[in-house]
């Protein structure tokens, strides 16, 4: 089992950008797709961003794709999620997931796939 904790939420501007960060620990880093989901108040958990085992292969959702970029960094078991352009609407609880994968270009867009979580960082955006 892995053990995620997020960092670098905070409240920003419209505009603005936050970079989050999720450290594993417990389990082989790079042998995890990790992902980055979101859920505001009065809504369901929903899907942001994910990465293969690699790094070469990442996924969006439609809302943040253009505006977030997901990265890892496997020698510091450590998964990014870099967020630019940030709207009112971004503002949510962000946590980190991930699971175990056979195939270095693996990833899952949905929670379900996902075994570890983190905690969550909140992110608020003003207008």
């Amino acid at each position: 089992q892995a053990q995620l904790v997020e960092s670098g939420g905070g409240l920003v501007q419209a505009g603005g950008s936050l970079r989050l960060s999720c450290t594993a620990s417990g389990r082989s880093f790079s042998a995890l797709a990790m992902g980055w989901f979101r859920q505001a108040p009065g809504k369901e958990r929903a899907f942001v961003a994910a990465i293969s085992r690699n790094g070469y292969s990442t996924a969006y959702s439609d809302s943040v794709k253009g505006r977030f970029t997901i990265s890892r960094d496997n020698a510091k078991n450590t998964v990014y999620l870099q967020t630019n352009s940030l709207k009112p609407e971004d503002t949510a609880v962000y946590y980190c997931a991930a699971t175990r994968v056979s195939g270095g270009s693996d990833y899952h867009a949905s929670a379900y796939e996902y075994v570890d979580w983190g905690q969550g960082t909140q992110v608020t955006v003003s207008s």
